[in-house]
């Protein structure tokens, strides 16, 4: 299979198209409309419409009006990458803790072409902060990790880089750095060489005004760079030297200890085997009856050949980062020779590589929605999921996370009533006496739920307000083995709302959603034959997206 520039009579057209499709949703930052996706693609509008409908299927973006926005099950295929990778999972956790203990933002990076491409980012919550994300490219020449990228390039991927820089002298094709023209062939292999030379690599100001970063190899069992480790910094906290004085031995010797753990992971085995157990991200085992039943449902509006192809990436995981065909096959339940012309394919538009007859997954599939999904905090991915709650039960739906004593609502989608709940986000409410605050109160361990009771001195909003805290305790036992919370007429009369909470990977309470109206439109009872059903559908949807946003990104709760 090749690579080079001639498209293979073998490859798939419409899974190219949806790649391209989600390619530019990626670089407009997750949101297009139909038309501007038209006319940024070349592809005819039906194209589109037929595109954006299979996507729109599989869950990867999400259709509203004549918009279209990316949707965070697309991290699906990028997971399937940093899963096969190992690296973030396995390096991940010591990179947070290194973050904490130098107070800087540390990131890893892997080669991507002539550039480096983030897995991994731990950064500082400060008003000049890191804002690169998972997933983001960089040109290798004007980054730390790229110099020591570089060190070790061969004469034909010199040769790559002087055909993109000619191409692209200020580096307009990589949307996550402002453009500039960088240091020259010269220059960069100067930086390059001592890069080499010194074991590791400076960033003063290359990418950008303010910001330095020193950059350390982590090599594998092997010896080869199985990733760059970098401390990044702003100039008004350290010069590029001193941030190299302050950091550099103790990055080293994180390093040693990181390339300990990689060579403690063992030889992985590169055989294509699936005999460890199935993950949830796995491709679904009925797969071709399930594009079978969309396309009769959809019609022309569904595309078997883009849902397959973007199924075959998801063949790759923790365990499986070298497969063969026919373990491709196995895995997502597809013919062989419908899995070989995919795979011929995404190798032809880079997302896969093969040596010999083993496939494996390039860094260029977090170009796939990463980058923008990777950021996206609770509420956003919340807030579809609460549209269609309140379309459904016709009534107001809110996301809320517990602040001390109160409850703080991040997001909320309000019906449209002569007589509705008016709450806005940002709006805080003494915990206690909602529906959101008690479903997150009772998932506290016994202890620290015994600790903010006595802590808390429970005012009466209400004539029916709850403030006994020996009640409130036996209502939040309750609460926790029923999962479900009701409040009739105790934050305000006339008021009445019913929550669950939502849980993150861990099984840990997030946060909760309730749905609120006034007490005449339903009775206590009708609240739990009608809307509680919906209320854990919604929280199950949010969970699932959690999950999935959730497997290698820190989500934020606001």
């Amino acid at each position: 299979m090749s690579s080079s520039g001639t498209v293979p009579p073998e490859a798939v057209a419409p899974l190219m198209r949806g790649l391209m499709v989600l390619r530019r949703l990626t670089d407009a930052d997750g949101v297009l409309s139909l038309s501007e996706l038209e006319r940024i693609t070349g592809l005819a509008r039906s194209t589109v419409d037929r595109v954006t409908g299979t996507l729109a299927r599989m869950g990867y973006v999400r259709l509203d009006g004549r918009d279209v926005f990316l949707a965070p099950r697309l991290m699906d295929l990028g997971n399937a990458y940093l899963a096969a990778l190992g690296l973030p999972g396995l390096l991940g956790g010591p990179a947070d803790a290194l973050a904490d203990t130098l107070d800087e933002s540390v990131s890893l990076a892997v080669a991507d072409g002539d550039g480096v491409r983030f897995v991994h980012q731990a950064t500082r919550r400060r008003a000049m902060s890191l804002s690169f994300r998972i997933g983001d490219l960089l040109p290798a020449e004007r980054t730390a990790p790229g110099a020591l990228v570089a060190a070790d390039w061969t004469e034909a991927e010199w040769a790559s880089w002087r055909a993109r820089r000619a191409a692209d002298p200020r580096a307009a094709g990589f949307p996550a750095v402002p453009p500039g023209d960088g240091p020259d062939e010269k220059e960069f292999a100067a930086l390059a060489a001592r890069a080499g030379e010194r074991g590791w690599a400076l960033d003063d100001q290359l990418i950008e005004p303010g910001l330095v970063a020193l950059a350390l190899p982590v090599r594998d069992a092997d010896g080869a760079v199985a990733c760059v480790a970098s401390v990044v910094s702003h100039t008004s906290r350290h010069t590029a030297e001193s941030l190299r004085e302050a950091m550099l031995p103790r990055l080293r010797s994180a390093v040693a200890d990181w390339e300990a753990l990689l060579a403690g992971r063992g030889s992985e085995a590169a055989t294509g085997s699936l005999s460890r157990p199935r993950d949830p991200a796995d491709p679904p085992p009925g797969l071709a009856d399930w594009t079978h039943a969309s396309k009769q449902e959809l019609g022309r509006g569904f595309i078997e050949s883009l849902a397959r192809g973007l199924t075959v990436l998801t063949a790759f995981g923790e365990g499986r980062a070298a497969l063969s065909l026919s373990a491709v096959a196995e895995a997502t339940g597809l013919a062989r020779a419908t899995a070989r012309r995919a795979l011929i394919t995404l190798e032809h538009l880079g997302y896969v590589g093969v040596d010999g007859r083993l496939f494996r997954l390039t860094p260029r599939v977090l170009a796939l929605g990463y980058p923008y999904l990777s950021r996206l905090p609770l509420p956003q991915i919340a807030a579809p999921h609460l549209a269609g709650l309140s379309r459904r039960v016709h009534d107001s739906a809110s996301l809320a996370v517990l602040a001390g004593h109160d409850v703080r609502y991040t997001a909320r989608v309000a019906t449209r009533r002569i007589m509705s709940v008016h709450i806005t986000v940002g709006t805080r409410f003494p915990a206690h006496a909602t529906s959101l605050g008690r479903v997150m109160l009772a998932d506290l361990p016994s202890g620290a739920r015994a600790a903010w009771l006595a802590e808390t001195e429970p005012q009466a909003l209400t004539p029916h307000t709850l403030t006994s805290a020996a009640e409130l305790a036996a209502v939040l036992e309750r609460v926790r083995e029923q999962g479900y919370a009701l409040v009739d007429e105790e934050l305000e009369q006339g008021l009445r709302s019913i929550a669950v909470p939502v849980r993150d990977r861990a099984g840990a309470v997030v946060a909760a959603v309730n749905v609120a109206m006034h007490s005449s439109r339903r009775t206590v009872e009708e609240c739990v034959a009608e809307v509680l059903p919906e209320l854990r559908a919604t929280a199950a949807r949010i969970e699932e997206d959690l999950r999935t946003a959730g497997r290698f990104t820190h989500v934020p709760e606001a």
